[in-house]
């Protein structure tokens, strides 16, 4: 029964970052992660996916499980509003390897989407061609957008909300005017979208396109990674993800069901058979004209390059927050002293974006990222269930907000999150190793040496099921920490024991657990170090027995 690790508290808030954002900028940041590649491209290739036009169910489909996950990003957000969102909650409940993994493995994944997004409004550029009469590079037009977003991102949330927020406003607008103006003018088939011919694969291909369109969501949990800038984040941050995931579904399920009713779903096809990357063109062209067609093309542009300004500013938090816990090199833990935001973090996720614009298949490598985005619901919401588990242990976990009809919404996260999983089949595995294997050589070549192994709460419940007695010694060994005062860690005095006592035995009274002390302080110099506790405990509670 060895105690193989030391003890670190556990961070829970940083107040290094400006919080500054209220929950209409957490909404607008996380809409604004979302709406680009969500409505502006992935339509048709959902439809082409699925085999027909009924792809507003797959969107309600893949909001059913990203709900569970929102609603325990949550609570784990309320309990860690600190930088780095899910890899903070990884690594504070699994440890530094999964930490690791899971933290290089988001931040890539987010990156890659934000890549996509700056390479995906390509199908609308042909819009711009014909006003300007000039070809357009699709990669160098990219690359300008880029240097861009990442001196905006440098210069501040406060920024980023400022150019956001218009930007939201305008697309949101835009698209539900162009829905309302298609409802009172055009003759709408709508048993077109619910019909016999909306799904013929039937629920395996609904949830096989909800696996194609979860990324659609992925913005509605990034706010999690700056948790840091969030003012009253325990209020905050859960209104504004589940607000966010509200508004998105509408969006999404509501405007695919009005595309596909007054738009034959022939046309969102290109004449090889292959699904249309400008969907909205073609809907807002049959709607209102060129003229139309052509400002939805622009808007496009324009959300989807904001899409990739929030996915950088979410994505740098990552190395961010690992720099901090010794698992990537310090300098990328620096704040900028004026704007205070992490700007080597950022211009080192910049770069690595463009070198995918430059070198990767970004398209492909994106949807392979999907998969492993998934894996890190699931494991989101095992976090939660670990958590709760060895909340009486681990004290420090104690969010104020907590997840509703626990554990019910988790358990169906990680269930339907599997499903998409087994659905997406070796595209997920393919995805999900390529992660794990960056975040493996990373942590055995840098992170192992310089993080501290410490007791985590997974530790905790595996050893509360595999070996009572060493969960037992382990309770005690985090006990005597909780309790000693920082000033002198490595010993307890005699009130500090009576403090640990009412944890581990609070049925003692006073005059037992003093007698306690004084038993275990054998050289009597009133204080007790951590072993003569733990030995001393253990035989007082054998005599217990």
């Amino acid at each position: 029964m060895l105690i193989d690790f030391v003890y670190r508290p556990i961070e829970l808030v940083s107040n290094t970052l400006e919080r500054n954002l209220g929950v209409v900028s957490v909404v607008i940041i996380s809409l604004s992660a979302m709406l680009g590649s969500g409505l502006f491209v992935l339509p048709a290739l959902a439809m082409l996916d699925m085999g027909g036009p009924g792809i507003w169910l797959a969107y309600v489909v893949a909001a059913l499980v990203v709900l569970p996950g929102a609603i325990s990003k949550s609570e784990l957000a309320t309990a860690m509003p600190t930088s780095g969102g899910s890899y903070v909650f990884i690594e504070r409940t699994y440890g530094p390897l999964l930490g690791t993994i899971s933290g290089l493995g988001l931040w890539a994944t987010f990156l890659l989407k934000a890549a996509f997004a700056l390479i995906g409004f390509k199908a609308y550029l042909w819009v711009f061609e014909d006003l300007f009469g000039i070809p357009i590079d699709v990669e160098i037009a990219a690359l300008i957008l880029l240097v861009v977003i990442v001196g905006i991102n440098i210069m501040g949330v406060k920024k980023i909300k400022k150019i956001q927020a218009p930007i939201v406003t305008a697309a949101v607008g835009f698209l539900v005017i162009i829905s309302i103006w298609a409802l009172l003018t055009m003759e709408m088939d709508w048993n077109r979208p619910i019909g016999k011919d909306a799904y013929p694969g039937g629920w395996e291909s609904v949830a096989g396109t909800a696996a194609l369109v979860f990324v659609s969501y992925s913005g509605v949990t990034k706010i999690a990674a700056i948790a840091e800038e969030i003012k009253q984040p325990s209020k905050n941050i859960p209104s504004g993800i589940l607000i966010s995931l509200l508004i998105s579904t509408l969006l999404y399920a509501g405007i695919a069901y009005i595309m596909m009713a007054a738009v034959d779903p022939v046309s969102y096809e290109t004449t090889s058979g292959g699904a249309r990357e400008d969907p909205i063109y073609v809907f807002a062209n049959a709607v209102g004209g060129k003229v139309v067609g052509i400002i939805a093309a622009v808007l496009a542009v324009i959300t989807m390059t904001s899409m990739a300004l929030a996915g950088i500013m979410a994505a740098s938090r990552y190395p961010f927050a690992m720099a901090r816990d010794n698992l990537l090199p310090e300098p990328l833990e620096n704040v900028h002293p004026k704007y205070e935001t992490p700007h080597l973090a950022i211009f080192g996720t910049g770069l690595a974006m463009a070198v995918s614009i430059l070198v990767l298949p970004v398209h492909d490598v994106a949807k392979l990222a999907s998969g492993f985005q998934i894996m890190i619901f699931i494991i989101i919401n095992a976090a939660v269930i670990v958590l709760r588990r060895a909340a009486t242990t681990h004290y420090w976990y104690n969010p104020e907000w907590k997840s509703p009809l626990f554990p019910f919404f988790q358990i169906m996260g990680i269930i339907g999150g599997s499903t998409l999983v087994y659905l997406m089949g070796e595209k997920a595995i393919i995805g999900a190793a390529v992660c794990c294997a960056i975040g493996l050589v990373t942590y055995y070549s840098y992170g192992k040496s310089r993080a501290h192994p410490k007791l985590t709460p997974w530790r905790t419940v595996r050893t509360e099921f595999t070996n009572t007695d060493q969960h037992d010694r382990e309770k005690r060994w985090l006990v005597f920490h909780t309790a000693a005062d920082k000033s002198h860690p490595d010993h307890l005095t005699e009130g500090e024991f009576v403090n640990a006592m009412r944890i581990l035995a609070p049925h003692y009274d006073a005059f037992h657990v003093r007698n306690m002390f004084h038993e275990i302080d054998i050289n009597g110099n009133g204080i007790i170090d951590v072993d003569e506790f733990l030995q001393g405990i253990e035989d007082s509670f054998d005599e217990q027995e």
